[in-house]
């Protein structure tokens, strides 16, 4: 499973930021305009409220973790998760969990 969740973690890196770099050559760096785009209509706004969600319950499952012994720290994934998405934070957590 390490090499599945690593080959995730690399396409869960590259795709977000097709769709990032082409609004900031359109828009430039309107980072306003950017999170008011997150939330344009229903249907935008029910897809960035699940992914944030869902991030909050990835850092809240992180922390529990760290009861048990050998689990990652999950600082670095919560940066992954901020700057990159939550498609590319999680499976590289879950190859990590793998790996030690």
């Amino acid at each position: 499973m390490k090499k599945v969740y690593l080959s995730l973690t690399i396409i869960g890196a590259i795709v977000p930021y097709l769709f990032f770099t082409q609004f900031f050559q359109v828009e430039g760096l309107n980072i306003t305009l950017f999170i008011s785009s997150l939330f344009a209509n229903g249907a935008t706004g029910g897809f960035t409220t699940d992914l944030l969600l869902s991030s909050f319950i990835f850092w809240v499952f992180m922390f529990q973790q760290l009861r048990k012994p050998n689990n990652p720290k999950p600082y670095l994934f919560i940066i992954l998760n901020l700057t990159i998405g939550l498609s590319c934070a999680l499976p590289a957590y879950l190859y990590a969990r793998e790996k030690s």
